[in-house]
């Protein structure tokens, strides 16, 4: 399992500074004082780990732990999965130099880290897990949400884990909520997805932690078809039961008000609070069901096997929402990924609510209702979590999200 978020292929400027003066705070976090970070070794302190930083300091996207070359090559190979040919042959490229040590050709930039173990992200860790391991760390893109993923690998080069450190109100909240959803997940009977296991869950330095089990991601992928990601996503729906009644009088809508309530201040929620008072007169009284759902269920958050469903990444898990939001969320983001217009990928999925929500047993009337309350969701979400001023890419939501909505709900 690789909890990553694949970033495009080409970095603009913008984010390439704010990945250069992340991997600054990431490696602070991870290695507080008395360790110490610098290029080289001074050999006059204990070492902790020599890291690669790929493809360099000025674009970070990884740091590979540079104990082995079994560790390195793995840590390259494993952190995430490409999404085009052309990445593949490129992290290829990158294997193949680390497994042969010839990193100081392609890879100008490391970091070696010295101090006392015990004062280590590395340290904390062995010692929850009761294991030797290296740390590979993943440098992700600017997003409110963003914070330290890492790869855990055996002396071997096996993958056997992934962490998320919270950092910050947001990211420990996140962080919380996954490990809640994997604890409540792992007995809830699921047939039809397969769910990473908690390995440790607690607190270092004053920041939430979680340890899962890594999925098999590297294992052969087979073509996933519509009927079984629908029966997967069913699954999760029902895995805490349903419920039936008004939208108006439903908890999932008197919970949304609230949320939109808490950033009706700002222009984009002012934009929203109206758009919902247009769909409650229209849509109030119309009948849904109610269930669980991933919150985030995307391409790049699974993989399909021969036998097996990979799903991982539930820090958005939530129940008691209207049937078929995983699979208007789904359709979205495969569409902003294949096409890059977030705009038109919004008013595509609208367009296919009809087929999208079919399978979910929801009603003709209420199918466009549903997708756009999945619009109005995603909107109070990307504001609660303020993506706009972390610099997200998608974070301005009147330049995609909300001229759809507001005129879909006019339309009703």
């Amino acid at each position: 399992m690789s909890p990553v978020k694949t970033a495009p292929a080409e970095l603009t400027a913008g984010d390439a500074a704010l990945r250069t003066q992340y991997l600054t705070e990431v490696l602070a976090l991870l290695y507080p004082p008395p360790c110490r970070t610098a290029r080289e070794d001074d050999g006059e302190h204990n070492r902790i780990a020599e890291y690669l930083v790929v493809p360099n300091a000025h674009r970070p996207r990884l740091l590979v732990p540079n104990a082995s070359p079994a560790v390195a090559a793995a840590a390259v190979r494993r952190y995430a999965e490409p999404q085009s040919r052309m990445a593949r042959l490129k992290r290829n490229a990158v294997v193949a130099a680390v497994h042969a040590r010839a990193e100081r050709l392609v890879f100008r930039d490391r970091i070696v880290v010295t101090g006392p173990v015990s004062a280590s992200i590395d340290g904390y860790l062995s010692d929850a897990l009761r294991r030797d391991l290296s740390v590979s760390v993943h440098i992700g893109p600017a997003r409110a949400n963003r914070k330290p993923v890492l790869q855990l690998l055996t002396p071997e080069g096996d993958t056997f884990a992934f962490g998320k450190i919270g950092t910050g109100p947001l990211t420990q909240r996140l962080v919380r909520a996954e490990t809640a959803a994997l604890n409540a997940l792992g007995t809830s009977g699921l047939t039809k997805l397969t769910v990473p296991r908690v390995l440790h869950a607690g607190q270092w330095r004053g920041m939430q932690v979680l340890v899962q089990s890594a999925l098999p991601v590297w294992l052969p992928r087979a073509p996933l078809t519509p009927r079984r990601l629908t029966a997967a996503m069913l699954d999760i729906a029902g895995c805490c039961g349903y419920t039936t009644g008004p939208l108006n009088q439903s908890a999932y809508w008197h919970e949304l008000r609230a949320r939109l309530a808490a950033v009706g201040e700002r222009p984009e929620g002012a934009a929203l609070l109206a758009a919902v008072d247009v769909l409650a007169v229209h849509a109030g009284e119309t009948t849904l069901r109610y269930g669980a759902w991933h919150g985030d269920w995307a391409p790049w958050n699974m993989a399909n096997l021969a036998d097996a469903l990979l799903v991982w990444d539930w820090e958005r898990f939530a129940t008691g929402v209207p049937l078929g939001f995983d699979a208007v969320h789904h359709e979205l983001q495969r569409r902003i990924q294949s096409s890059g217009d977030a705009r038109g990928a919004v008013e595509a999925t609208v367009r296919r609510a009809d087929e999208l929500l079919a399978p979910f047993g929801v009603a003709p009337v209420a199918r466009e209702t549903t997708a756009l309350l999945y619009l109005v969701d995603l909107a109070v979400r990307y504001l609660t979590d303020r993506q706009a001023e972390a610099g997200a890419r998608l974070g301005v939501l009147g330049t995609w999200l909300l001229p759809v909505l507001i005129r879909r709900v006019e339309e009703l």
